[in-house]
């Protein structure tokens, strides 16, 4: 009788987690240091999809997966955390507890584009340091930097790959990344030991993110602001007209409640030429349908991945054209800048290259890489003041007044971070 009581207590527990995710979690990390492995171990998912992807072996594109994290009644300590519905310990049935998705960013150095515009949707992060090798190496230095620049302040560091050193390796590389934190602002930030190849540490990983990255508080109330982060087409060739779909929008609600049915616009927008001139034209359309969770959802709120099927024709959407862009109501979004005043705060260091290099001054005509909210630009110093500077933009953006922007210069053939700054009005 006890028993059919709990089994009820669990069930009823199962349907009030709210189908949607509450948070998004990033990975982060240098290439080829295990995110995308650890992603698939916790998830089942794999999700490096793109046809390079595969061929190479690396993240190119922003990846997601829906995770429920579960825990086990009758087992103690860490050994009780687990994403499996029986426990792997007892066989007991597991109790849900949070249902997170996770955002898979690109280490390559080339990449950081991408990486910077995931960051900006997440809300606490996983930074993968591989025990094989010497820490810190480029890139974990830079997503480093890049977290704390954009005011990510829940981070994990995963120590990966245990079973590919020693026991005094290991620990060797667990000082270097004590040392690696010490002054910045994740000094203090646990460290996990696994190996996501043998799935051997994943339950303490549980508990540190279930302890370490709480969900944030949301306001729903606000007017509805959704970063783009993917836009694509699922129509497959050959598809007969009366079946095809319209163009889907992937990112995450920041703010507000978006709901099926309803007319959103999209800024910038798309790019039209008139009168010879290239010119950014807002969208309007229909929310067809909304999915998070791996479910249709009449509306959605702030928090995990969503995804948005919309009545836009799917060549306008398709291989992430409206990737940086924000989806509001009609009239409510921020405003569209073609050019960008810019307080700027530089490092004394470049971040991500292998040799010390000491921040230059910005010059007249430089090109910068521009990172705000989900969007990648480059923009061309036309003004410099004392930490100010003013650019024309390749890609307009939309954002508010005071949004933060990373700043990246190109080093050799690739932008390195070397500082940020926030956005004036005049």
């Amino acid at each position: 009788m006890a028993r059919k009581k709990n089994e009820q207590q669990l069930e009823s527990q199962e349907q009030e987690l709210p189908v949607q995710p509450v948070l998004n979690i990033g990975m982060v990390g240098h290439v080829d240091h295990g995110k995308t492995t650890l992603l698939e171990r916790l998830s089942g998912k794999w999700t490096d999809t793109h046809s390079e992807e595969l061929k190479r072996g690396i993240t190119i594109r922003l990846g997601y997966a829906d995770v429920t994290f579960r825990k086990c009644g009758k087992c103690e300590g860490a050994s009780a955390y687990t994403t499996k519905e029986a426990c792997p310990v007892c066989s007991t049935k597991t109790t849900p507890l949070r249902k997170v998705s996770f955002v898979d960013a690109p280490g390559h150095e080339s990449l950081m584009a991408t990486m910077l515009s995931g960051a900006t949707i997440m809300d606490g992060a996983l930074l993968l340091v591989g025990a094989n090798e010497e820490c810190p190496q480029p890139q974990t230095r830079e997503h480093l930097m890049a977290l704390q620049i954009i005011g990510i302040k829940n981070v994990i560091v995963v120590q990966n790959k245990i079973d590919m050193v020693s026991e005094e390796q290991a620990v060797r590389n667990y000082e270097q990344i004590k040392e690696f934190l010490k002054g910045t602002d994740f000094e203090n930030a646990t460290i996990i030991p696994i190996s996501a190849q043998h799935r051997i540490g994943l339950h303490y990983l549980i508990q540190a993110i279930q302890e370490c990255i709480p969900t944030p508080v949301r306001d729903s109330s606000k007017e509805p602001i959704m970063l783009i982060a993917r836009s694509f087409d699922i129509n497959k060739p050959g598809i007969t007209p009366d079946k095809l779909v319209g163009g889907i929008l992937g990112g995450s609600l920041k703010q507000g409640r978006l709901h099926a049915d309803e007319i959103i616009e999209i800024r910038p927008g798309r790019s039209i030429t008139e009168k010879n001139q290239q010119v950014w034209k807002p969208l309007t359309t229909r929310i067809v349908s909304l999915s998070a969770g791996g479910s249709s959802l009449e509306s959605v709120d702030p928090g995990g991945s969503i995804g948005v099927l919309t009545a836009l024709d799917p060549s306008i959407v398709k291989s992430d054209q409206l990737t940086g862009s924000i989806v509001g109501l009609p009239g409510k979004l921020p405003k569209v800048w073609s050019e960008l005043i810019l307080n700027v705060h530089l490092l004394q260091r470049v971040v991500g290259t292998k040799e010390e290099l000491n921040v230059e001054p910005i010059k007249m005509s430089e090109a910068l890489m521009l990172n705000v909210n989900s969007a990648a630009t480059v923009g061309i110093v036309i003004e410099l003041r004392k930490n100010r500077i003013k650019c024309r933009l390749k890609l307009p953006v939309c954002a508010d007044a005071g949004s933060r922007v990373t700043v990246s210069r190109r080093i050799g053939n690739r932008f390195r971070l070397i500082g940020y700054g926030e956005i004036l009005e005049r």
